[in-house]
């Protein structure tokens, strides 16, 4: 499930260009304080990893890039999406009845909280990333330090990654194993420039924007739709629509 947020601002919204940060920030700051303290410190377990289960989409609106900020023209648009509906209730709850909206520094107006009901889900589908992809491992180098290594979508380990990840969370949501585990992604279009580098707290974090077929479980392909591929999904990586 998922709700796209319309924002009105009486001025030009101006935000630095890696605002993932601030957006994550935002929609903590609009749950239940002990359900954002939850998912936070807490969130889905499964072996090490544990999972907010919430995704977000980029900024959609018209943007000009100036100098190390992007200026954007109202209406602003951002598409949040889990398969826990108690997240988009509580933050729909708290920015209805919020006296006072920011981004940033930015005043805005909540215009319209649009419901996004599941789709139908077929076992092949082609979808557009709405925020990138990252799919990632952590190596040693021969001196011993770690270094962070992300994968392309050309490579065999990107489609590989994402198919273990999605049955993590799925073992994490449900605490069962999926019944099909078939999943596979593929790039229908790959070109330098959808590369995408995001700074957030300081890391750096490489994704993919473009356009992918992505095909196997319904169950899986479902999760996917729901909280996002790929890894960092909460801090608004691996959202996508169905083309």
């Amino acid at each position: 499930m998922r709700i796209i947020l319309e924002f009105l601002s009486e001025s030009k919204v101006i935000l630095p260009i890696h605002y993932n940060e601030l957006i994550h920030g935002f929609l903590y700051s609009h749950l239940d304080k002990a359900l954002a303290s939850f998912l936070h410190e807490e969130g889905y377990k499964f072996e090490k990893r544990k999972y907010p289960f919430f995704t977000f989409s980029r900024i959609q609106g018209k943007a000009r890039i100036k100098e190390n900020f992007i200026e954007f023209s109202s209406p602003l648009k951002i598409v949040i999406s889990s398969p826990l509906e108690k997240i988009l209730r509580s933050l729909a709850k708290h920015l209805l009845r919020a006296k006072e909206i920011k981004i940033g520094k930015n005043p805005l107006y909540l215009n319209s909280i649009t419901v996004g009901f599941k789709p139908n889900i077929k076992e092949e589908i082609k979808i557009r990333m709405l925020s990138p992809v990252t799919v990632y491992s952590t190596l040693k180098t021969e001196e011993g330090k770690k270094k962070t290594y992300f994968y392309n979508p050309k490579e065999e380990e990107f489609s590989f990654q994402i198919k273990n990840n999605l049955i993590k969370k799925y073992r994490a949501l449900k605490g069962e194993e999926p019944s099909e585990r078939e999943f596979e992604i593929v790039p229908l279009t790959f070109k330098k420039e959808n590369e995408k580098i995001v700074k957030f707290k300081g890391f750096i974090i490489k994704g993919w924007m473009g356009k992918y077929l992505i095909k196997g479980a319904k169950d899986l392909l479902l999760l996917a739709y729901d909280s996002g591929i790929g890894a960092k999904n909460s801090l608004g990586f691996g959202c996508f629509e169905i083309i």
